[in-house]
C-alpha cells in the first residue's frame, strides 16, 4: 500500500483544476478559461485498487503569479505553502503557451521545493509534436525532473501515465484519509464556487478578477427536502453591476439557473438559490470580505 500527497503547482490557467477533477472522477474544482480562477487550496482524495493499491491526496493550488492585491498575495502564499508537507510536486504547464519570464518565475518559485518534481505538460491535444519538443528540451536544461509527462487533462489522454508515475514516487504507508473521504472543501465553499464559475462563464473579460461570491445563508434544515442558499455576487464598481444583472435581470437569472441545476446534481436534493449583486469597492483588499468569500490565507500569515 502506498499513500501520500502530491501538490499541483503552476501558472494561472495551466489546467491544474481540470486535471484534479479528471483524476478524482468528479468535479470538485471550478474551471474556466479565465486566469486565476482557482483562489484556494483544494484537497481531493483518490483511492486506487488493483495492481497498484494506493491512496493519493491531490492538492490543487492557485496559479503562481506576481500579486497586485491582497487577495492575490493570499493566493500565492497558499500555493507556496502547498509545497510543504507533500511527497511530490507536479509542475503543471500549459504546453500551448510560449516560453517566457513566467516560466522562469515559477521555476524560481520551485527552487525551495523540498521534494521531487514531475513536469506535467498539459493541453497537448492542442499542439503538434514539433512545438512540444522544444518546450521539453528547454525545461530539461533548467532543472532536473523526476519525469516529464505530456497529457491532456481535457481528453484524459496521458493522465493514466501521470497517475502511475505519481504512485511510483509515493512512499509506502497506510491511507491518510478514510475510504469515503473525497475533499476538504465545505459545502458552503462548493456552493459559492459553483455560482462563481457561472459568473466567469457568462460575464465580460474584465469581471473575473473583480467578482466574488459570498454565501450569506446556507440552510439545509428548514426544509429537509430542499437546500436553501442565499448568495451575494460582489463587484467592485457600480458600472459592473448591470453587466452581472443583465437586461431585465436576464443574466443573473441565467447564472442562477445553471448553478442551481449543478448544485442539485451534486447535493442530490432540490435547491432554492437566491442571488443578489452587490457593489463592494476594493473588496480584494478587505480581509473580512476575503474571509467571507472563502479566499484562504496561508497558515503562517496573520496580517
Amino acid at each position: 500500500m502506498k499513500a501520500g500527497l502530491v501538490s499541483f503547482i503552476g501558472r494561472p490557467n495551466a489546467g491544474k483544476s481540470t486535471l484534479v477533477n479528471r483524476v478524482v472522477g468528479t468535479k470538485l474544482a471550478i474551471v474556466s478559461d479565465k486566469p486565476q480562477t482557482t483562489r484556494n487550496r483544494i484537497l481531493a482524495v483518490r483511492n486506487y485498487r488493483g495492481v497498484s493499491e494506493a491512496q493519493v491526496v491531490f492538492v490543487d493550488t492557485p496559479g503562481i503569479h506576481r500579486p497586485l492585491h491582497r487577495m492575490n498575495v493570499r493566493m500565492v502564499d497558499v500555493a507556496a505553502e502547498s509545497m510543504n508537507g507533500v511527497d511530490l510536486i507536479g509542475l503543471v504547464r500549459d504546453a500551448t503557451d510560449g516560453l517566457g519570464s513566467g516560466d522562469r518565475f515559477v521555476l524560481e518559485f520551485l527552487e525551495s521545493a523540498p521534494v521531487p518534481v514531475i513536469l506535467v505538460l498539459n493541453k497537448v491535444d492542442l499542439i503538434t509534436k514539433s512545438r512540444l519538443l522544444p518546450i521539453i528540451d528547454w525545461y530539461r536544461r533548467q532543472r532536473e525532473f523526476e519525469s516529464i509527462v505530456p497529457l491532456s487533462a481535457y481528453t484524459g489522454d496521458g493522465v493514466e501515465i501521470l497517475e502511475r508515475e505519481i504512485i511510483d514516487h509515493l512512499p509506502e504507508g497506510e491511507p491518510l484519509y478514510p475510504e469515503e473521504f473525497l475533499t476538504d472543501q465545505s459545502e458552503r465553499v462548493l456552493a459559492a464556487e459553483t455560482v462563481r464559475e457561472k459568473v466567469l462563464r457568462h460575464t465580460h473579460a474584465e469581471l473575473p478578477f473583480t467578482t466574488a461570491v459570498v454565501v450569506d445563508r446556507f440552510d439545509d434544515e428548514s426544509e429537509p427536502s430542499c437546500l436553501q442558499l442565499y448568495c451575494s455576487i460582489l463587484v467592485e464598481r457600480r458600472s459592473q453591476k448591470p453587466i452581472v444583472v443583465g437586461p431585465g435581470g436576464a443574466m443573473v437569472k441565467r447564472i442562477g439557473t445553471e448553478a442551481r441545476r449543478e448544485l442539485e446534481e451534486f447535493f442530490g436534493t432540490s435547491v432554492y438559490l437566491d442571488l443578489h449583486v452587490k457593489v463592494r469597492a476594493d473588496w480584494r483588499e478587505n480581509d473580512r470580505i476575503l474571509d467571507e468569500a472563502g479566499v484562504a490565507r496561508a497558515s503562517s500569515r496573520t496580517d
